[in-house]
């Protein structure tokens, strides 16, 4: 075979060592290993300088890989982060120095796919985002215990407030755990639309608080209000980060279902040059939002959407599950075609497919959403809708006759 590369080095990570394999034009094999300190990984820089590598290629082992591919960069050496389940050695050899050799050898010859691995800014802001969103995650499970504390007392507050976090509730939890029991007094804390609903509220409202009760809750509204400014200085930082694509993530705010934050995760996640995506399919396919190939002796069959970016897929799931929720929209109408037939799992993933196209024509080419209508496939399938519709009244008995006219004027 070919070789594309003389001198290469391949790795084996782990949380403690790593074992590195470097191969000479000759296809002599020096194999060693090293710590993963600083000081040990600046020592195995040093030695592939020595040996003159060209490049050096790793499986994205957890996070361990991070500390030896930034420093790589640092040092001016050629890096490729490649995906383990592309590099499955034989079966029944695996130690960690022969990983290692067959990663070099696979490297040599030119059979690694790289990942997509952004630079070193980009990266740093995607840190950013995804502990902004595990932040987020985390106040909404501590919105969730304190509801239920408050069931623990017989409070039904969340059975009449449409959510825990509005500044009505907010009100009546801290009142509750000053020491507030009159159902009365909380109820007359309601502002806005939640007034309306007052007898509700005092009903809702009456339990058996128990002191230790008031003092968990006090415990878990410090931890959400500490959680809200947290996650507030990090909007800061994302926002200064993330000015120069600020045009890219007003034009996603456009599509249903996609808000500030999504967008700025789906930039994070994606970034904002399409050109190493050759068309929206590949996008859609490295993303793992599209259905696998399954095709055995020329029959297909259904295929299981692939592994991709977690933090990414979820996001866009999530959006398409909203934006079925858009009355009179496209979105709306495909959502309730697909789940029909399929089920709303791969209704939402078929929209979550739909919006990372779209995404990926936006950053191309800098177009704004338009959306196709409620009625897009009636529109576009118009003759099957009348051939089925003729063919289903005939069955009942009856004759039907269909004109042009008649269907241009209704």
């Amino acid at each position: 075979m070919e070789l594309v590369y003389k001198r290469c080095c391949g790795l084996d990570i782990h949380k403690k060592i790593i074992v590195a394999c470097c191969v000479d034009e000759h296809g002599k094999k020096e194999i060693r290993s090293f710590g993963t300190m600083t000081d040990d990984l600046i020592k195995f820089c040093r030695w592939l300088k020595e040996k003159g590598s060209e490049i050096v290629a790793m499986e994205s082992t957890a996070s361990y890989w991070k500390p030896i591919y930034n420093l790589l960069e640092v040092e001016d050496i050629p890096a490729m982060l490649v995906n383990a389940q592309h590099i499955k050695n034989v079966p029944g050899r695996k130690t960690d120095v022969k990983d290692s050799e067959w990663i070099a050898d696979l490297l040599r010859h030119g059979l690694l796919k790289p990942s997509l691995v952004p630079k070193r800014p980009a990266r740093e802001t995607k840190e950013l985002v995804r502990y902004r969103t595990s932040l987020i995650e985390e106040r909404a499970r501590e919105y969730n215990r304190l509801d239920k504390v408050l069931q623990g007392a017989n409070i039904k507050l969340s059975s009449v407030a449409s959510r825990m976090d509005t500044k009505s509730g907010m009100e009546m939890i801290k009142a509750i755990a000053r020491g507030e029991c009159s159902e009365d007094v909380l109820a007359s804390m309601a502002k806005g639309t939640m007034k309306t609903k007052k007898d509700d509220l005092i009903r809702a409202l009456k339990g058996y608080i128990q002191p230790h009760q008031q003092e968990i809750i006090g415990h878990m509204l410090s931890h959400i209000e500490f959680l809200s400014k947290q996650i507030e200085k990090l909007d800061e930082e994302i926002d200064s980060r993330m000015s120069a694509d600020e045009e890219l993530v007003r034009l996603l705010d456009e599509i249903p279902g996609v808000g500030k934050q999504t967008a700025q995760v789906l930039v994070s996640e994606i970034g904002t040059d399409m050109s190493v995506f050759p068309s929206a399919k590949h996008l859609t396919s490295w993303a793992g939002v599209c259905p696998g190939n399954n095709e055995s002796a020329g029959k297909k069959k259904r295929g299981k959407t692939r592994k991709g970016n977690k933090t990414l897929k979820k996001t866009l799931v999530q959006c398409g599950r909203s934006a079925a929720r858009k009355k009179d929209s496209y979105f709306q109408s495909m959502y309730s075609r697909i789940a029909a037939r399929r089920g709303a799992n791969i209704a939402a993933m078929a929209l979550a497919r739909s919006i990372l196209e779209i995404y990926y024509y936006m950053a191309r080419d800098g177009v704004t959403y338009c959306d196709l209508g409620a009625d897009h496939f009636v529109r576009n399938n118009r003759e099957d809708i009348v051939r089925r519709s003729v063919r289903r009244i005939e069955a009942l008995g009856y004759r039907v006759i269909v004109s042009e006219e008649e269907a241009i004027a209704s």
